[in-house]
């Protein structure tokens, strides 16, 4: 498989800031890439170079149409976290992949997830789509990622940051954490479609670097150029601040991840991967500090014009 072959590449959750990362990454590299969505024209994130795809994850009919043509897949499940629709959603993406003849499909987990069992809807509900769509026979790849440096430009984050030199986040600050952006991601999925000799194999993506929060927020502050320091945000207020965005079914889902963590019961899991997708991937973020220092965190600042925080979350 050859990343210089162009590939016509189903996108699944391209709407969403993991999703058309990877759109852009693949139209950018000039592979054609089909975008699935329900939203009307006008709530559409600027992707060139996709084609948009009226569509619904739980519509078969629609999943294989939608796949018809395509080669390849990079499927991330919406915000959804109830057991019955992510297994008919990976059923149905599964089925059309296969009618497809796709030659990989790319599963993005969207979390790290733990060993055994857990009561977190987050984790479960992401285990079951993986099971599904391993036992589908259809080419897989599953890649699981950390926390999204992305989350941190964000209306929760920046004024405290731009203004006070705060940087709050629902992790304990002893957790050691591999933050990825979501153009890391990308690049990861863009490896994990092209590669030879994948399928079958999940990958903890991250690089080979965690941090602690101090070490985060020492890192913001080489990039800022200033003081920063690490609060830990209450995982409870996390969830009540989100469920006025996301909805509150969504967002407890969300912070389902974030009370996991809070509890100590697997402090090492959103941390490095010892160097494996480093290595199998060619995946080597830059050091924090650089990705903080290309953010335009003045968009945040008190006395600036109401942003528009939608592109960069």
């Amino acid at each position: 498989m050859s990343s210089e072959i162009p590939m016509r590449v189903a996108v699944v959750g391209a709407t969403g800031f993991q999703g058309a990362a990877v759109a852009r990454l693949l139209a950018e590299r000039l592979h054609r890439v089909r975008a699935m969505t329900r939203r009307p024209e006008a709530d559409r994130p600027p992707l060139p170079g996709a084609v948009f795809v009226a569509g619904d994850l739980g519509r078969p009919a629609e999943v294989r149409r939608f796949f018809e043509g395509t080669t390849h897949a990079f499927v991330t499940m919406p915000l959804v976290y109830e057991s019955e629709r992510v297994e008919t959603y990976a059923w149905n993406v599964a089925e059309a992949a296969l009618k497809a003849g796709t030659v990989r499909l790319v599963f993005n987990a969207n979390t790290r997830i733990p060993l055994g069992p857990t009561d977190i809807a987050a984790f479960e509900t992401r285990r079951l789509a993986e099971r599904v769509l391993r036992d589908s026979g259809v080419p897989l790849v599953v890649i699981r990622p950390p926390v999204y440096l992305d989350n941190l430009f964000s209306p929760w984050n920046g004024p405290a940051l731009v203004d006070e030199g705060v940087l709050s986040y629902p992790l304990p600050e002893s957790a050691r954490t591999a933050w990825l952006s979501h153009r890391g991601l990308a690049e990861a999925a863009f490896a994990a479609l092209t590669r030879e000799g994948l399928e079958g194999r999940t990958f903890d993506i991250g690089g080979a670097r965690s941090l602690t929060g101090g070490e985060l927020a020492a890192a913001f502050g080489r990039g800022l150029g200033r003081a920063v320091r690490y609060e830990e945000l209450d995982p409870v207020a996390f969830e009540h601040g989100l469920a006025r965005v996301l909805g509150g079914a969504a967002a407890a889902g969300v912070a389902g991840i974030y009370h996991y963590m809070a509890s100590g019961a697997d402090p090492l899991l959103m941390a490095d991967d010892d160097g494996v997708s480093t290595e199998v991937l060619a995946l080597d973020p830059p050091p924090v500090e650089e990705w903080v220092a290309r953010q335009p965190w003045q968009v945040w600042a008190t006395d600036a014009d109401e942003p528009d925080a939608s592109p960069h979350h």
